[in-house]
């Protein structure tokens, strides 16, 4: 299953943008593998080797490894939303907030398997493949990356910034102008149908996130508790001489064995059910930070319109009394012109990359979901096939017993 995944979520060559002719079609595939814990204590961290193969000419060589710790995938994400706004960035993984959890086996698979679909989202996106961060981030040294890391603390937006760019999305932006209270958020009815479309999304797909949640926790517990029954009945078994007590026995071994496969069900569907349902929670998340920033460049934008505005006006009072302040207003007013049609040139891209994300999202969004739903559907049956078959095989030498 999980192979499967990955091939479904690993970029094929036919996505990559053209490069230079050559002998076989531009490719991008990483690989996030082989996670091992570092340090100790508060100290301690997972690094992860990163493997790059591709032919792209920018790249050091067709394949490169190299070694990287979950802050350098948040350095590349910071990155990319920074200099590519109005494209969705991919989200990354939460960090485990309970500290015993940490370094759990499952919860360090997890991650991997995340951070693994995250860069290779980044790696088959036409425009994000061609980023120098990216290009940094799978060929630099260690002792790179932690001086760029180092270097840019505290520039970009951290997550928290991020999420309380979320809350602050639908928030109404208004401002003073020229003594008239006016609105800066965009009156666009497709807008906000989109936006209002994006949280309710969030919210359905929480929702089902969370009872995949409960799904994995009752297939555990039926698991134990039929391991328990299962050397219940072994010990009840051995009380016993004869058929029942060979019957009894027959069915403590049934128990513990459908035990093991309710475990093993129990952690695919984690896997590949929740986590993937989990996974879009982030995207849209995401998205909505997206969102925020076409909000603030529209605020923006209109703001400096209004001030340019009233620049123009105040420069022609200047003019009409022949002041001698006319050359400085004439130069601050140049400035502000330029920097007004520098944040509409920046709102108009970021709608412009918007409009094809959507497309590109809702097209990865029906096949990605189709192949968790798909999977999920037919390991339920198969699991539900496998216990019918268990139990009925002792169906003829329960019954002989009880006749």
């Amino acid at each position: 299953m999980e192979q499967q995944q990955q091939q479904h979520r690993t970029p094929s060559g036919a996505n990559l943008s053209p490069r230079s002719p050559s002998s076989s079609p531009p490719y991008l595939f990483v690989s996030v593998t082989d996670p091992v814990k570092l340090g100790n204590g508060v100290q301690a961290y997972i690094s992860y080797r990163v493997i790059t193969k591709t032919n792209f000419p920018e790249y050091q060589g067709h394949e490169k490894i190299v070694i990287r710790r979950y802050s350098d995938f948040v350095w590349l994400r910071d990155r990319l939303f920074d200099k590519y706004q109005g494209i969705f960035i991919p989200p990354l993984p939460e960090k485990s907030a309970v500290e015993k959890f940490r370094f759990s086996a499952e919860f360090i698979e997890m991650r991997r398997q995340a951070l693994d679909v995250f860069v290779n989202r980044i790696a088959s996106h036409h425009e994000l493949q061609q980023s120098e961060d990216l290009r940094t981030f799978l060929q630099a040294d260690e002792e790179t990356m932690e001086r760029l890391r180092s270097l840019e603390t505290g520039y970009f937006k951290k997550p928290a910034d991020l999420m309380q760019i979320f809350k602050d999305v639908q928030s109404k932006v208004s401002d003073v102008v020229l003594g008239k209270e006016k609105p800066l958020e965009e009156s666009n009815p497709e807008y906000e149908k989109l936006k209002n479309y994006f949280f309710e999304l969030e919210n359905h797909l929480a929702e089902a996130q969370k009872h995949a949640y409960r799904l994995v926790k009752k297939h555990r517990e039926l698991g134990q508790s039929l391991s328990d029954f299962g050397k219940a009945a072994k010990l009840l078994g051995a009380c016993e001489g004869d058929a029942l007590g060979k019957a009894f026995g027959e069915l403590g071994t049934k128990s513990e064995t459908l035990s093991i496969k309710l475990q093993k069900e129990a952690h695919q569907l984690l896997m590949n059910f929740e986590e993937p349902l989990k996974d879009y929670v982030r995207s849209v998340q995401s998205i909505k930070a997206t969102i925020a920033e076409r909000a603030n460049a529209f605020s923006h934008q209109c703001e400096l319109a209004e001030t340019v505005k009233l620049k123009e006006i105040n420069l022609e009072k200047l003019q009409r009394s022949r002041s001698d302040k006319v050359g400085e207003a004439e130069i601050e007013f140049k400035e502000l012109k330029a920097d007004s049609e520098e944040a509409t040139c920046r709102f108009e891209t970021i709608v412009r990359r918007m409009s094809e994300e959507i497309v590109r999202f809702q097209d990865q969004k029906t096949l990605d979901m189709g192949v968790v739903f798909h999977e999920f559907a037919e390991g339920q049956a198969r699991l539900a096939n496998s216990i019918a078959d268990a139990w009925r095989s002792l169906l003829p030498k329960l019954e002989a017993c009880s006749t």
